[in-house]
């Protein structure tokens, strides 16, 4: 008589009949390597800079410091220009308080970058209140440095995402362009050119809105990383119009202190998104 093993069975699974989808979450696009991709998105960057060399340096404009709206109120310089710097202190505040609670699964790779966002944020409050309360190059560089750091911060947090970047890959961009941003604030103070650090400021205001457009979107709320860009661009327009509205205005306020608040709105916009948004699932798209 022969004797049959018995088949074997997979163990049963509670959830196999219908297994939970997979968040789109940092792993590399099929059949596209990461460096590809990095390389595809970071070289008009290069280019820009390129052009740069090209073009000359480029000089802090010699009336940059004057800003129309210098009263002071208590004692305190400058003071609209300073006190309109707290909402960033708020939102930066605010978004490291989320960071460290409930993040709806946020990988660790992306929280890092989202924790230089805000840290950059906050402390921009400390510097740009710094800088206006005695303007000149000196304070300026303490205004710029922690811009530069979230900047950075954000548009690494947007490449890991659109790119599926994975935790090695983000890490060390992170890292590159941390180190870019710093550096570009530091070869301004010692130079006076300002080409790198231009690149780091409105280069990734045009990269983002191409790789939105070109690359699947791993969450929810898409629409407000060009809500975000939006309220900047807004708030560019206010800082140069400074004197204008100041008259328009009647003296209440003036551009400066309303691009203050203007960026700090676009802060607390991608706040708002990052809580809210939502993974986007692979049956989902």
């Amino acid at each position: 008589m022969t004797i049959t093993s018995p088949e074997r069975v997979a163990p049963h699974h509670p959830n196999a009949a219908n297994p939970p989808p997979r968040a789109l979450h940092p792993h590399a696009p099929a059949g596209q390597p990461q460096a590809t991709c990095l390389a595809l998105a970071l070289a008009p960057a290069l280019i820009l800079l390129a052009l740069g060399l090209i073009h000359g340096p480029i000089a802090q404009p010699a009336d940059y410091h004057a800003f129309h709206d210098a009263r002071g109120v208590f004692g305190l310089p400058n003071a609209l220009n300073v006190v309109t710097n707290l909402p960033f202190a708020l939102f930066g505040a605010a978004g490291l308080l989320w960071l460290r609670g409930n993040t709806h699964g946020l990988p660790s790779h992306l929280r890092r970058c989202y924790l230089a966002m805000f840290v950059g944020i906050g402390l921009t409050a400390a510097g740009s209140a710094h800088y206006h309360w005695h303007p000149d190059n000196h304070t300026l560089v303490w205004d710029r440095l922690p811009m530069a750091i979230g900047f950075m911060g954000l548009f690494a947090g947007f490449l890991t995402e659109r790119l599926k970047l994975s935790a090695h890959t983000s890490a060390w961009l992170l890292a590159g362009l941390l180190a870019y941003g710093i550096a570009s604030v530091a070869y301004w103070h010692a130079t006076g050119d300002l080409r790198p650090y231009v690149v780091a400021q409105f280069y990734p205001l045009l990269a983002i809105p191409v790789l939105l457009c070109l690359t699947p979107a791993p969450y929810t709320r898409g629409g407000d990383w060009l809500v975000a860009l939006a309220i900047y661009v807004a708030a560019k327009v206010l800082e140069s119009t400074d004197g204008t509205l100041y008259g328009v205005l009647a003296h209440a306020i003036s551009g400066h202190s309303l691009k203050h608040l203007a960026a700090a709105a676009g802060a607390w916009w991608l706040y708002r998104m990052l809580r809210q948004r939502t993974p986007v699932t692979e049956a989902g798209l």
